[in-house]
């Protein structure tokens, strides 16, 4: 490939300083000898301060510092706009390679020539802050210069374990359009913050917003793994939408993704000639999954890249967590594999003790060095202790994804009713473990890909009933321990399966059955956050109590959440059937009241009523339970 087929399209546009952003330029200081120790000994987390390209002065002219890792590279040179695609050689160090480069601009662009034993290869900067939109493959000089606004929020967030934490996932890309252009971080902005606080969630979480060449991979196979992906504007509007969601009280998670790369070949596969990021062992270097490249987890100098990664991801762009993709994948050597398809660890077993310890890592340095971050784990398995502390053996995270109450759920509700009382421990199953984690409870995009449908078209019976178990679902998914996480487009509804290269079906919302769905989210996020028996102790198994569990032949449910100040009791009727003259045991006598029911008119329900006060004598409640409907009740 030669360099003119690396040089930027003439739509290629320049930022100047101000351009970027106000701000105060950053000095930089080259790799230390301790800097260097600690690379080479996989426990730098500042790495992107020294190796990438920063900007710097030759006697007070401006000037690029290039650096990047290639040990078993012959020779390396950088070519770019600010060399006018002339190769300057850089220098070895310690298996870093350096050269500083008069001038240098906002935007231009640049890449690195690779050679080696095994010939020439023209590669991105694997720290690069900013790259050029796909399919172009330079990186382009960034530095950071955005001057935030959000002090306030960064000096009292964090994620409480006994607070409210309701998660709002969402792909940039197909979230709104304008007239089918995509809005782009800064036009999201204004939209998206006027959603949020419609619907009441505390955060929103973006799928993975780092550069990724193929846009159908949704970001889960990234190349770009220090910078925003460029499709959607630059460095500084990805900050602008973060710093205006954070001025609104929102909080921000980004998906992270340590598990994989893509293996475009102006990445990091074979970066120096040779596994440099991946396994060397072609039987540990490639997920089978998805046909990407795994990460060698063993190799210091790639924990101290992605250790790196993650808090470049907290420190230059302020988000408030990191949900890790993939965790199972990491923590078996036997993901996906056949017999004879894998390595066993040094003790026989199928663990991947390099992931083991790694997370670990990760989990102990993002705490020690931003303490309002929370970690969140996608694990699939039964895995113990993914939520407890290293100290006490455990891999460290805040909180774990709840695949088997999603998985149950959705398989139950499903169902047609009449065959549900047949499977009632498919919905009381979760009770035996929820406690056994910090766990959150996933709505997530994974459930409304793939043909799977969307939550609606999952439902069965006519469409009254569909939007019945929906509002089910929400209502069981609001009132379960733990935090609450809903993919897009599902707040109202939605009745297509997500498609990304698209936009949500807004036009529903003018439907009333659907504005219906938007309002009961609406009111029970409104609910979890200002009613605390509904949060606090989300993790502890005394805030819990089942009052019916065992109602198969009726396929009734109820349970209590209490924090000892306040009592929520939730009732849920699986059933198209009224069910009058209920008796239900709660926990207090007493007069009741029905904070919600899924059932109301406002919400598309059939609006059947309780037949008289609610009253609790010796500890029963009379109740008429509405058809395919949860009721949601505290003592007045």
């Amino acid at each position: 490939m030669s360099s003119s087929d690396w040089s930027p399209k003439s739509t290629t546009t320049r930022l100047t300083p101000a351009e970027a952003g106000p701000g105060r330029p950053r000095g930089w200081e080259p790799a230390t000898a301790a800097d260097l120790q600690r690379f080479k000994s996989g426990t730098h987390a500042g790495a992107h301060r020294f190796l990438g390209a920063h900007r710097t002065n030759i006697a007070g002219a401006p000037a690029v510092a290039f650096a990047v890792w290639a040990p078993a590279a012959t020779r390396v040179t950088v070519l770019g706009d600010m060399t006018e695609w002339h190769e300057i050689p850089l220098l070895p160090r310690d298996g870093i390679w350096e050269a500083t480069v008069p001038g240098g601009t906002i935007g231009d662009s640049y890449h690195f020539k690779i050679y080696s034993a095994n010939g020439v290869a023209d590669k991105s900067d694997p720290f690069g802050g900013w790259w050029e939109i796909a399919p172009d493959r330079n990186t382009r000089l960034w530095w950071d210069e955005f001057g935030w606004t959000d002090g306030e929020w960064m000096s009292r967030r964090g994620a409480s374990h006994d607070g409210p934490v309701s998660i709002y996932e969402m792909h940039i890309g197909s979230w709104r359009t304008d007239d089918g252009d995509l809005l782009g971080y800064r036009g999201l902005a204004e939209p998206l913050i006027e959603h949020i606080a419609r619907i009441g969630f505390t955060h929103v979480e973006f799928l993975p917003p780092n550069e990724h060449p193929f846009g159908g991979s949704w970001g889960y196979q990234p190349i770009g793994w220090f910078a925003p992906a460029s499709r959607w504007g630059t460095p500084e509007d990805f900050k602008y939408l973060i710093d205006r969601l954070h001025g609104a009280g929102i909080g921000v998670i980004v998906d992270w993704v340590p598990a994989h790369f893509a293996v475009d070949s102006h990445g990091l596969v074979s970066f120096d000639g040779g596994p440099l990021y991946e396994y060397a062992d072609p039987r540990k270097a490639t997920h089978p999954d998805w046909g990407t490249y795994v990460f060698d987890l063993g190799r210091p100098e790639v924990r101290s890249f992605l250790l790196s990664s993650a808090a470049a991801w907290c420190e230059r762009f302020h988000v408030d967590g990191l949900r890790v993709d993939a965790v199972a994948s990491m923590l078996y050597l036997d993901y996906s594999r056949q017999a004879g398809e894998w390595v066993p660890n040094r003790y026989g077993g199928r663990e991947n003790l390099d992931a083991i310890d790694f997370l670990r890592q990760f989990n102990d340095t993002i705490h020690a060095e931003f303490p309002g971050v929370a970690t969140f784990a996608e694990e699939s398995t039964a895995w113990p202790m993914v939520s407890s502390p290293t100290y006490v053996g455990g891999l460290g995270f805040d909180y774990k994804w709840d695949m088997g109450w999603m998985h149950d759920t959705l398989q139950y509700l499903g169902r047609d009713p009449i065959y549900r009382s047949h499977h009632h421990g498919e919905i009381t199953f979760r009770a035996v473990y929820a406690f056994s984690e910090n766990y959150t409870l996933p709505l997530s995009h994974d459930e409304v890909v793939h043909e799977k449908g969307s939550l609606f078209t999952r439902m069965p019976g006519d469409d009254w009933q569909k939007f019945a178990n929906v509002r089910l679902l929400f209502a069981e998914q609001f009132t379960q321990p733990g935090k609450k996480l809903l993919f897009m487009g599902g707040e109202f509804g939605q009745v297509s399966e997500w498609n990304d290269a698209g936009q949500l079906d807004w036009l529903a919302l003018e439907d009333p059955a659907h504005a219906g769905i938007l309002a009961l989210v609406s009111d029970l996020a409104g609910l979890y956050r200002s009613v605390s028996a509904l949060h606090r102790g989300d993790h502890e198994p005394g805030s819990f109590a089942w009052l019916m569990a065992d109602d198969t032949d009726r396929s009734v449910l109820a349970w209590s959440r209490s924090d000892g100040e306040d009592v929520v009791v939730a009732v849920f009727n699986f059933t198209p059937e009224v069910q009058r003259e209920y008796r239900l045991p709660v926990p207090v006598d007493g007069p009741w009241q029905e904070l919600i029911t899924t059932d109301n008119g406002k919400y598309g329900g059939s609006g059947v009523m309780q037949s008289g006060p609610l009253v609790a004598t010796d500890g029963t409640l009379t109740l008429t339970l509405p058809p395919l409907a949860a009721l949601i009740l505290a003592p007045q």
